[in-house]
Formats: structure tokens, C-alpha cells, sequence
């Protein structure tokens, strides 16, 4: 008999798993958002809940459950926003900014030329997550970088 291998074909060391007021509701926006798939069907609690389910965005996976007071588990709502962001790099941060968008997430900060080589935007969707969307646009070194950051920074603020 083989041992199985610690970390699970298809996964990363780092997996987020969110806690969702509305899971089924946050499953189907993160579908039309981000075109996200659902890798594992939803398993439901007696009381009809999402206990866990997981999707897959890219090549990275997301768990995700109904908030549950008594496993301990709260939504971002619950606890008066999350100090929780996502981070996606997506092939066209335009494309999936307008995507998310049309599905309902509203825009904090619209899809711009970052000095660190990635063009980005911010949204916040409806169930109380923070999501930046990097498309990489530009190799940069770090010198260049800092000088960058440090022109931006003498420049003020927008």
C-alpha cells in the first residue's frame, strides 16, 4: 500500500478557505465573476447549509462554507468587514474587472499601471471580500522598482 502523497494532487500549500454569508449565492457570483468552477459539490449541514465546498479559479482552489457559529466560523458581515484580500493575477485585469463587475461586485479602485509591473484594479463583492485583479504587464527590477515607489511617493497623493 502506497502513502498518499501529504499535499493532494491539484492543490497548493496555501489554500484560502472563506467563510460566506450566502455560500450557494457567493458560489454562483465567483462563477460569473471570475469564472470560477466548482471542483467539489456543495456538502450540506442537517440545516441545509454548505458545510464545504470548493471551487477552482485558475489553477488555484477556494473553500468555502456557510458561516457557522457554532463550528466557530464567521462571515466578513459578522465580524464587521475581513481584514482579507484576494489576490488574482488573470490573463486581462480589464476584462475581469468589467466581469465582476456585471456580476455585481462594485469597483473600489479601477484597472491601472502599477510601478511594480502589473496593470490592477480593486472590487468588493457583495459578500464582504476585498479582491485585487493583476494582469503582470511588465518585468521590473528591483532598483527600478524602488525608484519607482519612491517617485510615486514624492509625488503625493492622487
Amino acid at each position: 500500500m502506497t502513502k498518499p502523497n501529504p499535499i493532494p494532487e491539484g492543490y497548493h500549500t496555501a489554500t484560502p478557505y472563506l467563510s460566506i454569508r450566502g455560500a450557494a449565492d457567493a458560489i454562483a457570483f465567483y462563477t460569473k465573476a471570475f469564472g470560477a468552477v466548482e471542483t467539489m459539490p456543495p456538502m450540506t449541514g442537517p440545516d441545509g447549509k454548505i458545510a464545504h465546498a470548493e471551487i477552482k479559479i485558475g489553477d488555484s482552489t477556494i473553500m468555502l462554507s456557510d458561516e457557522n457559529a457554532e463550528m466557530g466560523t464567521k462571515s466578513p458581515q459578522a465580524l464587521g468587514g475581513s481584514p482579507i484580500s484576494i489576490m488574482l493575477y488573470l490573463p486581462d485585469c480589464d476584462a475581469a474587472t468589467r466581469q465582476a463587475v456585471a456580476a455585481g461586485a462594485t469597483v473600489v479602485m479601477e484597472p491601472a499601471d502599477q510601478f511594480y509591473g502589473d496593470r490592477a484594479s480593486t472590487i468588493d463583492d457583495p459578500f464582504g471580500f476585498q479582491w485585487t485583479i493583476h494582469t503582470h504587464i511588465e518585468d521590473v527590477a528591483p532598483d527600478e522598482m524602488e525608484r519607482r515607489m519612491a517617485a510615486m511617493a514624492a509625488e503625493g497623493p492622487a
